[in-house]
């Protein structure tokens, strides 16, 4: 194990100190970075998980991806979780936190538009950052990679009549541009070029594709860092200017997070499913595309809303929460050695 793996959880505590810094002695880094940004989407960030994901794209025989559909468990158990419990679930959780048990800190009208963000995100399974989450567990690559696509299909039909079933907001308008453009630039793209890059090399004598691999050893943990560092350069005035509203939102975001791991890790559990399928799966559930949840709030609501401050702490609870998760699964993995 590398440096940047033993020691991840450190760096990311880092990372964010780093980050908040640097937005609050540099603001006008901040909004030149800003500047580079199309349909909600920052290309810089793009640039960093490609960083991450691409490493990881490689290690994915796509002749086997056939094969791995053939052992339908694990999708089930994705997908149920994602579309027919996680939303709900997210609702009944932030309900009973911002209109009940924080009745006398949160406004009605606040806890609201809390309840809002925390639907725009619990509707919407991450994407990207699962091949990640999927690396550091040794999952099953190309099944992730199904996982990702079966959810990013159901995503584009069903986001929409979810969020507008919980909330009864009938004029929600997706920037579909924004869910579009992240499934071509998070999924797709890294994927053909991954597979035109193991064809090549299969095609050469003097290299194979495990010696690509591994001149990528610890490329994806530094890509990580170094896009935490900018994701909380961008959050660092929520942080310090709100920090009571950010320790009250967060309370039922991370005990829904950890509620919908360990439904799906259990579940794969009894199924008897293999490891590296049940702890990608399990972390899908549990992760947010909160690319999309913050755009989608920033274009209805505003960028002062409290929708909008919900998708943002998201953002800033999900990767130390998902690093816990992480940790946890590569210390579960005797739960799945089977008698």
């Amino acid at each position: 194990m590398n440096i940047f793996s033993k020691y991840l959880t450190l760096w990311v505590a880092l990372c964010i100190v780093v980050g908040v810094t640097l937005g609050e002695l540099f603001p006008g880094m901040v909004t030149f970075f800003e500047e580079f940004t199309y349909a909600q989407i920052s290309i810089p960030i793009v640039v960093l998980i490609w960083i991450m994901i691409f490493p990881m794209m490689l290690k994915i025989d796509f002749s086997s991806i056939m094969d791995a559909s053939r052992n339908p468990k694990g999708l089930i158990v994705t997908t149920v979780v994602n579309w027919l419990i996680k939303p709900f679930t997210m609702y009944a959780i932030a309900y009973l936190f911002f209109f009940v048990i924080f009745k006398q800190f949160i406004n009605p009208s606040e806890a609201k538009e809390y309840l809002i963000g925390a639907v725009l995100l619990g509707a919407a399974p991450c994407t990207a950052m699962v091949f990640v989450w999927s690396h550091l567990v040794k999952g099953n690559s190309a099944y992730t990679a199904i996982q990702v696509a079966v959810n990013d299909i159901i995503l584009l039909f069903a986001f929409i009549p979810i969020v507008a079933f919980l909330l009864g907001i009938s004029d929600i308008k997706i920037p579909y541009d924004t869910l579009l453009l992240s499934v071509l630039l998070f999924v797709v793209l890294p994927i053909l070029v991954a597979s035109l890059t193991r064809y090549i090399v299969s095609k050469k004598n003097r290299i194979t594709i495990d010696d690509v691999i591994r001149k990528f050893n610890g490329v994806p943990e530094v890509g990580l860092l170094l896009t935490l560092i900018l994701i909380f350069m961008f959050q660092g005035d929520v942080i310090l200017n709100r920090p009571s509203d950010i320790i009250l939102i967060s309370i039922p975001l991370i005990l829904q997070t950890i509620f919908i791991f360990f439904v799906a890790y259990g579940w794969s559990m009894k199924l008897k499913l293999k490891h590296e399928i049940a702890a990608p799966g399990a972390l899908i559930g549990a992760s947010n595309f909160f690319e999309l949840a913050v755009a989608i709030a920033i274009a209805l609501f505003g960028l002062n809303s409290g929708a909008t401050l919900v998708t943002v702490v998201g953002v800033l609870v999900e990767v130390p929460l998902m690093l816990f998760l992480v940790n946890l699964a590569n210390k579960t993995t005797h739960w799945f050695h089977y008698s």
